[in-house]
C-alpha cells in the first residue's frame, strides 16, 4: 500500500493531468496493493471547496464519496495512535495539522507517502516512493 497526500488524491481522481506522469503512473501501479487516503484529506477537500479554492460539478460530499470508491482507494481512519503520533513526530516538522496527520498515517502504515509538497519531502522520517524524482 501507499499513502497519497490530499493534492495527489484530487489530481489523480480528476484524471491525473496535473500530476507529473511518473507520479500518476506510480499511483496507478499501486491500485492492486492499495492507495491509502487519510480521513483528514476528506476534511481538507471539504474546506477547500467551502472556501472556493476547489469547485466540483457535484456536491463536495458526492465528490468525496465517488473519489473514495475508485479502484484501489482505501480510506484510512485517524486512529488514536495516529493522532498522538502526529504531535510527537521525530525531528523537526512544520505545524500544519493535516500534513502532520498524513505523515503520521504513512509512518503508522509503514508505507511510502506520495506527495509533491516540498516541506514534506524535506522531512527525513517518512518513506518516499523509491525512484520517483523529488519535486
Amino acid at each position: 500500500m501507499i499513502v497519497i497526500d490530499t493534492h495527489i488524491w484530487i489530481w489523480y481522481t480528476d484524471g491525473g493531468t496535473k500530476l507529473p506522469p511518473e507520479y500518476r503512473d506510480y499511483v496507478a501501479d499501486n491500485v492492486a496493493t492499495g492507495i491509502g487516503v487519510s480521513a483528514i484529506s476528506c476534511w481538507e477537500v471539504a474546506k477547500l471547496a467551502e472556501g472556493g479554492r476547489l469547485q466540483f460539478a457535484v456536491l463536495v460530499q458526492d465528490w468525496i464519496a465517488n473519489a473514495l470508491s475508485l479502484p484501489g482507494i482505501i480510506a484510512l481512519d485517524i486512529t488514536p495512535q495516529i493522532a498522538v503520533d502526529s504531535v510527537q513526530l521525530p525531528g523537526s516538522f512544520h505545524k500544519d495539522p493535516a500534513d502532520r496527520l498524513i505523515v503520521a498515517t504513512a509512518r503508522e502504515a509503514n508505507c511510502p507517502l506520495v506527495t509533491l509538497d516540498l516541506a514534506i519531502h524535506a522531512y527525513p522520517h517518512v518513506l518516499f516512493p523509491p525512484g520517483l524524482a523529488k519535486p
